[in-house]
C-alpha cells in the first residue's frame, strides 16, 4: 500500500479517530470537511485539505467516506461536485457510513461505469473501537477490491468480514444494530423490573454479567443505566436512523421483524421526547417516564 494516496470524506466522531489512524500508520491523507474545523486536527497530524470531494477524488487511489445517510453518501459522491466526477479508473471507495443497502447498490452501479469500485463497510464498535482501531468492518462489495485495500482496514479494524455483494455489508449491520438494540431495551427493562421490587439494578447487572445474560451491551449500556448517566455515547437519534432504513426495508421485503418493530416505537417514544442527542440507554427513562 505505500505510495497510495488516500482520501477521506467525513470527520465526525467515527470518521476522525479512523482518519487519524490511517494516518499514523504512515500514509498519505487528503480530506474533504463540510466544517474546516473539524479537518484541523487532522491538518496538525499532516493531512492536506482539498475543496471538494471532486477534487479530492482527482488525487487519490482509495476513498473513505464516513457521513450519516444515504442522501449524505449520495451527495458526496454523486452530486454536483461529487468524487464521482473526479475518480480515477481503477479507484476504491470504501464507505463506513450505514445506509440502506438499495442506496449501496446505486451507488455502486454508478461508480461502476466510471471504472471505480465501490464497497459498503460499514462498521460497528463506537468512538472507542474508531480510536483503538478494534472496529468490526462488514464488506459488501467485489472480493478482489477488498482484497486490494484489506491492509489499510487492518488499521482501522480487528475483525473484517466480506459478507457478499454490493449491499450485503449494510445488510449486515442493520441485523447488527437490530439485535444491539433490541437488547440495550432489554437491558432497560431489566432496571425498569429491579426498580419496581425496590432492588438496586447495580448488583443485578453484575450478577447478570457473570450469567448467560452477560453481554457487551449489558455492561456498556447497562452500566449507563445503572450509574444514570444518559449523556451521549451512542446518539439515540442513529439508533432511530438506522431502524428506520432496515424497517423500511423489511416492509418492502415482507420481511416480519415484530421485535425490532416494537423497540423502534421505543425509539420513536425517545425521538419524541427530545432525547434524540442523548445516549440510547434513555430507553430506560422512556420506561419511567409518566
Amino acid at each position: 500500500m505505500s505510495g497510495m494516496k488516500l482520501g477521506f470524506i467525513g470527520l465526525g466522531v467515527m470518521g476522525r479517530p479512523m482518519a487519524e489512524n490511517l494516518l499514523r500508520a504512515g500514509h498519505e491523507l487528503l480530506v474533504w470537511a463540510r466544517r474546516a474545523e473539524s479537518a484541523q486536527p487532522l491538518l496538525d497530524l499532516g493531512a492536506r485539505v482539498l475543496p471538494s470531494p471532486e477534487a479530492l477524488a482527482r488525487e487519490v487511489d482509495v476513498l473513505f467516506v464516513v457521513v450519516t445517510a444515504s442522501a449524505d453518501v449520495e451527495q458526496v459522491l454523486l452530486g454536483a461536485q461529487g468524487a464521482l466526477h473526479g475518480l480515477r479508473p481503477g479507484a476504491v471507495v470504501v464507505d463506513h457510513s450505514t445506509i440502506a443497502p438499495a442506496a449501496a447498490r446505486r451507488i455502486a452501479a454508478a461508480l461502476a461505469r466510471c471504472g471505480a469500485d465501490f464497497l459498503d463497510a460499514p462498521v460497528s464498535g463506537g468512538g472507542v473501537g474508531a480510536a483503538n482501531a478494534t472496529l468490526s468492518i462488514m464488506v459488501g462489495g467485489e472480493a478482489a477490491a477488498l482484497a486490494r485495500v484489506r491492509p489499510l482496514l487492518e488499521k482501522l479494524g480487528k475483525t473484517i468480514v466480506h459478507v457478499g455483494p454490493s449491499g450485503a455489508g449494510q445488510v449486515a449491520k442493520a441485523c447488527n444494530q437490530m439485535v444491539m438494540v433490541a437488547a440495550i431495551q432489554a437491558c432497560a427493562e431489566a432496571a425498569r423490573l429491579a426498580d419496581a421490587h425496590g432492588v438496586d439494578f447495580g448488583p443485578v447487572r453484575e450478577a447478570m454479567l457473570a450469567g448467560s445474560a452477560g453481554s457487551r451491551v449489558l455492561d456498556v449500556f447497562g452500566g449507563r443505566m445503572a450509574r444514570r448517566d444518559f449523556a451521549a455515547g451512542v446518539e439515540a437519534r442513529l439508533h432511530h436512523k438506522d431502524y428506520a432504513l432496515f424497517m423500511d426495508e423489511a416492509a418492502r421485503l415482507g420481511a416480519p421483524l415484530p421485535v425490532a418493530a416494537q423497540v423502534w416505537q421505543q425509539l420513536n417514544g425517545l425521538m419524541a421526547r427530545g432525547w434524540g442527542r442523548d445516549d440510547s440507554a434513555g430507553l430506560l427513562r422512556l420506561l419511567e417516564a409518566p
